[in-house]
């Protein structure tokens, strides 16, 4: 790594511009933009640089740069150098996806329509994309019916014009048939531009014109004139429907959301064109390299528009410094006014808020994808090992998380990751007794004893042995490389202490931290702490989150439990036999609450009687009891 000081620039000047760091292959690893080239570019030579600051400047060996006359042009020449370049640590894109587009070639003699995916041509009219190729496939047909512009290729059209025969498209009206003289030229262009219009125009004022002639035609008795209009209509509305969610008429705008996780993040675009989305498309970005201080909305509108038709209105979903910089570099690419706003509250703040989901759930999809990656888990485990200085890959990984309501039914998880990957099938549940009075720590200690225990008792069966006799398969015998516990140093501690008693050694423990994510050893002062946006970390965070996830679970369950036996143990005539019926059937008091008479009858051993005393018994808890939400454990009203 080269030393920063080595090639620090004298006599930066203080003006506006751009400036491109550079790696000893001559690669441009980075370009950014100032007000003031002289104190932005000494702020990379300082003591106190962030991690992945100091990375870029000590990968780069040179620096140099560009003096422009205002901040946007800096901006204009910043966002084409990313695009030339793209540099390893400006913000990177993620996209393997290929939208397809909705095409009007208006400008051929007869124009057409089709699906493009392809780079766009000047002449030709695009709308989308759509990030759903099925709903396009829909708009598309149900389009063809209400404006029948010719969608074949130009070889079809030709071959047609010569044979004087139309194609299948003609005869079943989804084709005006321009190649055998069904329809004039200038008619053919002017059915184009109307389908074009109503792409761009608001639907509801194009129904009224069609319902308008409709009527008109009906007087004049023109039924067959009145009854196509009349099918028009109707696949105008159906159209509309596919097209996208309705919002107010005269709302046309993109509107654009991003939402960030420890690794990556994802930003997702809305078009709405007169209250429908047209269109919809997500980026996935990788934060690894994202120096810190990166505003990833510039990047993302630059993303977007340094290619592609620039609205009038913007909506983002965070403030920016750079707002006034941004609207005059789109207006100088667009040729007109451009306003770029963040609102906080109305239609336009809620469209914002779908988009954000939207973006969160592209995100889930791609993560998902990227956790089932071998490559990925495997840099991943790698990195652990070194940070915590173990002598093998941690390639099975358990968790342990402690669940209560205040000290009361206390439960355990355990889960396990092989490879990196969730085992579900050797995920453990733990019930730990009430009258212990375990704290998270005791329970802790007492939970790994267990575990450990049975290692001990099972890791020297023979699995032959239990194969030919027809025993059960040991569920404890493989020790993991490394144990993680859901806490800091008091739950890492307690683990510890389990582990001396018992001997053992050879496993890594560490404690995972919520507040600032920090990852405790025995017996250090000061916890390891893996840089924000590692696969590491993230990985962690899997492993912790799931083991909190399956607790929750186990506890939720075994507290209604426990309050249905309490429920009727208040139940005069109920023995054991039938508590147990009950319990075995019905497993919470939810279920018990909403049965009917009938339905505990039919239970062996309780008859209509004694269903009778049961629904009077439950009736008087539920008048003198709080309503508690089972999956929140809030008491609600009455």
């Amino acid at each position: 790594m080269a030393d920063p000081q080595s090639y620090r620039p004298s006599n930066i000047p203080t003006d506006p511009g751009v400036y491109r760091f550079y790696d000893a292959t001559g690669t441009v690893i980075y370009v950014g933009k100032a007000r003031n080239l002289k104190n932005r570019l000494n702020s990379y030579f300082g003591s106190n640089l962030t991690e992945k600051t100091y990375r870029m400047v000590h990968k780069a060996i040179r620096v140099d740069w560009t003096i422009v006359n205002t901040e946007v042009e800096a901006l204009q020449l910043e966002f084409t150098w990313i695009k030339s370049y793209n540099p390893e640590f400006n913000v990177q894109f993620k996209d393997d996806k290929s939208y397809p587009y909705l095409a009007v070639a208006i400008n051929e003699k007869f124009p057409k329509v089709y699906v493009s995916r392809q780079k766009k041509l000047k002449g030709t009219k695009y709308f989308g994309p759509f990030a759903h190729t099925w709903a396009l496939r829909s708009t598309f047909d149900t389009l063809q019916k209400i404006y029948p512009v010719r969608s074949c290729s130009d070889g079809n059209f030709e071959r047609a014009v010569k044979s004087k025969r139309q194609c299948l498209l003609g005869d079943i009206g989804k084709c005006s048939a321009p190649c055998v003289g069904w329809i004039s030229e200038d008619d053919h262009k002017d059915l184009a531009t109307k389908l074009v219009k109503y792409l761009d125009s608001n639907p509801a004022d194009i129904e009224v014109q069609i319902e308008k002639e409709m009527a008109q035609a009906s007087a004049n008795e023109e039924f067959e004139k009145a009854g196509k209009l009349r099918d028009q209509l109707h696949a105008i509305s159906k159209s509309n429907e596919i097209m996208g969610t309705s919002l107010s008429p005269n709302f046309t705008a993109d509107v654009i959301g991003i939402h960030e996780e420890t690794t990556h993040c994802a930003a997702s675009l809305f078009s709405v064109r007169n209250g429908r989305i047209v269109g919809s498309r997500s980026w996935i970005i990788d934060m690894a390299n994202v120096l810190e201080g990166e505003e990833l909305i510039g990047a993302t509108l630059s993303k977007i528009y340094l290619d592609n038709e620039i609205p009038k209105e913007i909506l983002i979903d965070r403030e920016s410094d750079e707002i006034a910089e941004f609207e005059a570099w789109l207006a100088q690419l667009s040729g007109h006014k451009v306003s770029i706003a963040h609102p906080i509250r109305g239609e336009k703040a809620e469209i914002i808020a779908v988009v954000k989901r939207n973006a969160h759930q592209s995100l889930i999809q791609y993560l998902s994808k990227r956790a089932n990656d071998a490559a990925v888990s495997g840099a991943a485990l790698e990195e652990i090992a070194q940070a915590l200085d173990m002598p093998e890959l941690p390639l099975r990984i358990e968790c342990f998380d402690i669940s209560n309501i205040q000290g009361k039914h206390m439960v355990a998880s355990m889960v396990v990751f092989e490879d990196g990957q969730a085992k579900k099938s050797e995920y453990r549940r733990f019930a730990i007794d009430d009258e212990s009075n375990f704290d998270d720590t005791r329970a802790m200690h007492h939970v790994l004893t267990r575990r450990l225990k049975r290692y001990l008792a099972e890791k020297d069966i023979d699995l032959n042995e239990i194969a030919t006799t027809g025993g059960s398969r040991p569920k404890f015998a493989y020790a993991p490389q490394l144990i993680v516990v859901d806490g800091g140093q008091p739950q890492v501690a307690a683990a510890a202490r389990a582990l001396a008693e018992l001997g053992i050694e050879n496993i890594t423990l560490v404690g995972l931290a919520k507040r600032l994510e920090e990852v405790w050893l025995p017996d250090n002062k000061d916890p390891v702490i893996f840089p924000r946006h590692s696969e590491a970390l993230y990985l962690l965070q899997r492993v912790r989150d799931e083991a909190h996830r399956f607790a929750i679970t186990f506890h939720r369950s075994k507290r209604s439990q426990v309050m249905l036996e309490s429920l009727l143990d208040d139940i005069p005539s109920l023995g054991e036999v039938r508590r147990k019926a009950l319990l075995d059937h019905f497993g919470s008091v939810t279920a018990i609450r909403s049965a009917t008479l009938e339905q505990i009858a039919t239970i062996p051993g309780i008859g209509t009687k004694t269903a009778q005393i049961i629904i009077d018994g439950i009736s008087r808890e539920a008048a003198t009891s709080p309503t508690v939400d089972m999956a929140t454990g809030e008491i609600l009203d009455k």
